[in-house]
């Protein structure tokens, strides 16, 4: 870490956010799992705190600024989509930017099971912290029958298949 970027993380009070950009395919890869691990978890303060306080996200035709909004917003997304399961996958990566493709199955208030597919665009800041997630997402209704993920809510286990296993 530069000279720089250790007075802006002691003037900002963050703590830096392994692994930090550059990023190797390994290190993007693990970064991904992070994401979806805490997106697993369903606890919006816990998910916030991967992203810069002036954090700025599209999502669907929602734009969160700042951690306040994206908790508020993962919040409202939680009570809405019931028994959500989330895989992520590296799509790209280069410097301090990450492509990343995904998908999610969960369950209305009405009983009808969807699968989310999407893509997201990051870019990190030199702490690790995400100040951009640019999310394109579409919804597609499901049978209970033709739902791929069956792990118990949290942590998707190591030995899950991930997208491209389950031809996603």
């Amino acid at each position: 870490m530069s000279t720089q970027q250790q007075a802006n993380q002691q003037q900002s009070g963050q703590q830096p956010r392994p692994p930090l950009p550059p990023f190797t395919d390994e290190t993007a890869a693990i970064k991904v799992r992070l994401a979806e691990d805490a997106w697993n978890s369903r606890d919006p303060e816990r998910v916030s705190l991967a992203y810069s306080e002036d954090s700025q996200w599209r999502n669907r035709n929602e734009f969160p600024r700042g951690r306040a909004e994206i908790v508020a917003f993962l919040t409202r997304k939680w009570a809405k989509e019931v028994e959500y399961r989330l895989i992520k996958e590296l799509w790209a990566c280069s410097g301090n930017r990450i492509a990343v493709r995904f998908a999610y199955e969960w369950l209305d208030h009405d009983g009808q099971w969807y699968r989310s597919y999407g893509n997201e665009n990051w870019e990190f800041d030199e702490l690790g912290l995400m100040r951009l997630r640019y999310a394109s997402i579409n919804d597609l209704a499901i049978s209970a029958e033709q739902r791929l993920f069956h792990w118990p809510q949290g942590r998707r286990p190591d030995d899950h298949p991930g997208l491209s296993e389950l031809g996603l």
